[in-house]
């Protein structure tokens, strides 16, 4: 069994402090092509995972791999996919890797194979979805659907939402048109869910609840307000539920009705963040664009999942992301991450990342409960480019705190349907920006008008690849989700609880329930949230 230990008991994390700083815009004029060849990993779906413009050297890296062997990351990783109990707060199983293919033990629960299991929901999803597809399953009008509605929040909805978005053009450039179309709604704020059943025709939309626990509150009052909608007015649908699936847990309240058209079943092994390639997303993603492309995404994260595995951290991309993620935090004092994805299909992918990292490693005690005197999980934030350059990017580039970046590109559009413009094509615009983005934030520019002088100094990864394919999204996916589980070992937290969503939700029932401290009701009146108050 592996060793849990805080990052200060390790001896190489105090050797990195001692180590001088790399001057990245140096090393890049000094020795950048041979860099930039030399500082990239594969890690899976064909994409490349590019580390040439981050502030790390051979003396730096090596302590790094001496960090990894300290802190046991593979056999942890092993470990995990064997079944060990890694969620030490909730006393759980962490298998997510498990529902996109087994990679160690056959992990049994109250004598089952819970790959078995997995493999069984994808089995149903596949022929749910196909059933709807073909016609075989009608609305309860007799109309065939052709809109799909997740009511989700947190992990049952970004991550879907962000896949979702990630593969529609890729889906049209092959030739195919989306099998039927999806809109979400998570926020319990009514206007949100208001809108999109103003968009949707209620005969023809089949609406997916995802709760895990079957008991959220935003999504159970989303559920409510849908119904609602659905059984009122000249088209008054006779059983609103018959136009709902349920993707939950068995244990649930919403597994033991039978009042859904059916129901798709997780497990409290998959944390919600890390539930986008189980039904939680699996269940949207097949009936708008055919199981297929949801096996294809599946495919990349498992070979992502495979990649992580190597034990040698300069061949191993998610561990090696997470180990300059942990020195540019620990080391540098870097309390930021931004994700830049030159790609419009990501543009909902860094809001995912922050619900992963920041949900994941913002902690302050170790696994045991300890006390951590060392900083973990940084701020992560981000926008697709070339957006963000007119928005952010001045303070990325002449602000006082330096941001770590981590760009993502691809040599070509997923539509393929370009122009030229000025001498280029707007994909070659768009990443030629990208490639100057990169340098300009390395190496910046000397001026006389300190204004207009740029530091530099700004380090910045690159992960790259011909074309956002679902296998490349697979593996995108899997590489930030196992660079996230590497830094909580290396920091030795639970990266698999959310304690720190727990009591606002209590505070909240408080305020609902009216009982309440005076400081709490203050603040409650005056936004009329107390049920006395209307």
């Amino acid at each position: 069994m592996p060793k849990y230990q805080n990052l200060d008991t390790c001896k190489a994390y105090f050797e990195l402090l001692s180590l001088p700083k790399l001057d990245i815009a140096q090393a890049l004029a000094e020795n950048g092509p041979d860099r930039v060849k030399r500082y990239e990993v594969p890690l899976g779906g064909g994409l490349q995972y590019n580390y040439a413009a981050k502030a790390v050297g051979e003396a730096v890296l090596t302590k790094l791999e001496e960090l990894a062997t300290q802190q046991e990351l593979i056999p942890k990783y092993q470990a995990l996919l064997n079944g060990e109990i890694m969620n030490t707060g909730e006393n759980r199983m962490v298998l997510h890797q498990l529902a996109r293919g087994r990679l160690g033990a056959d992990v049994q629960s109250e004598g089952r194979s819970l790959s078995e299991f997995y493999q069984q929901q994808n089995e149903r999803v596949r022929a749910f979805a196909a059933a709807i597809q073909s016609g075989r399953i009608l609305g309860s009008t007799g109309r065939p659907f052709d809109t799909v509605v997740q009511i989700g929040i947190g992990g049952s909805d970004l991550g879907p939402r962000a896949l979702y978005l990630a593969l529609d053009n890729w889906v049209r450039a092959n030739g195919n048109t989306p099998k039927m179309r999806a809109e979400f709604i998570s926020n319990v704020d009514p206007d949100d869910a208001a809108a999109v059943m103003n968009r949707v025709d209620p005969e023809t939309t089949l609406f997916v609840l995802v709760s895990k626990s079957g008991t959220t509150q935003e999504t159970l009052t989303n559920e409510e307000f849908v119904v609602k909608k659905l059984g009122s007015g000249d088209r008054a649908l006779p059983a609103p539920r018959k136009h709902m699936v349920a993707v939950t847990s068995e244990s649930s309240p919403l597994a033991k009705s039978d009042a859904y058209l059916d129901a798709f079943f997780i497990d409290d092994y998959i944390g919600g963040r890390y539930s986008a390639t189980s039904p939680v997303g699996g269940v949207v993603l097949s009936l708008c664009f055919g199981s297929d492309v949801f096996a294809a995404v599946l495919a990349g994260a498992h070979e992502a999942d495979r990649a992580a595995l190597e034990p040698s951290p300069r061949a191993n991309a998610a561990m090696l992301d997470a180990l300059i993620g942990l020195y540019e935090r620990n080391v540098l004092k870097l309390p930021a991450t931004a994700v830049l994805p030159y790609s419009q299909a990501l543009s909902r992918f860094p809001a995912h990342l922050q619900q992963l990292d920041m949900e994941s490693n913002g902690k302050q005690v170790s696994r045991d409960g300890g006390a951590i005197a060392y900083e973990t999980g940084p701020l992560v934030f981000g926008e697709p480019g070339t957006n963000g350059q007119h928005s952010f990017y001045q303070l990325l580039h002449q602000g006082t705190d330096i941001v770590p970046l981590q760009f993502v590109g691809f040599r070509e559009s997923q539509l393929r349907d370009d122009l030229e413009f000025q001498g280029s094509t707007g994909q070659q615009k768009l990443n030629a920006n990208l490639a100057a983005q990169i340098v300009a934030f390395a190496c910046g520019k000397e001026d006389e008008n300190p204004n207009k002088q740029f530091p530099g100094g700004r380090p910045s990864s690159l992960i790259h690849g011909a074309r956002l394919s679902p296998e490349a999204l697979g593996a995108l996916l899997a590489h930030f989700e196992n660079k996230v589980m590497f830094q909580g070992f290396l920091w030795n937290v639970n990266s698999f609880d959310q304690e720190g969503v727990q009591l606002g939700k209590v505070l909240t029932k408080q305020v609902l329930g009216g009982d309440m401290p005076e400081h709490l009701r203050a603040f409650a009146d005056l936004l009329g949230a107390a049920p006395e108050d209307r």
